[in-house]
């Protein structure tokens, strides 16, 4: 017997379509940021209070989203929930995360549809 297809939500298709678009965004930029041949970390602290405070920002944002990836993985007993956080050292947490929730809320409906009822607390 063949396993039924996990469901798409609405909320997992959004989730998903904002990953790709971080995902296309940030590509963008990092390559932007190879052919000039820039000091990507040096940019990020240096560029003025500005970046600096974005930088930071997105640093507490990404720390907090590792969390929520931790969490949520384990306690939705989510394959591979790891894997999300290395591919954002590689990629970026704005295509991670997000890809993460749309995950998330595959594995939700899913066990909303086989029980009827919540997912583990």
């Amino acid at each position: 017997m063949t396993r039924p297809r996990d469901p798409w939500p609405p909320l997992a298709i959004t989730f998903l379509v904002l990953a790709i678009a971080g995902l296309v965004a940030t590509f963008i930029f990092n390559v932007w940021a190879v052919v000039q041949m820039r000091d990507f970390i040096g940019d990020l602290v240096t560029s003025g209070p500005a970046v600096s405070s974005i930088t930071v920002d997105l640093l507490v944002v990404a720390v907090a989203a590792c969390v929520v990836i931790v969490v949520e993985g384990r306690r939705l007993g989510m394959k591979r929930w790891w894997l999300y956080i290395v591919l954002s050292g590689i990629t970026a947490i704005a295509f991670t995360f997000p890809l993460f929730l749309a995950m998330r809320e595959r594995r939700l409906a899913a066990h909303r549809a086989a029980n009827g009822a919540a997912p583990p607390a």
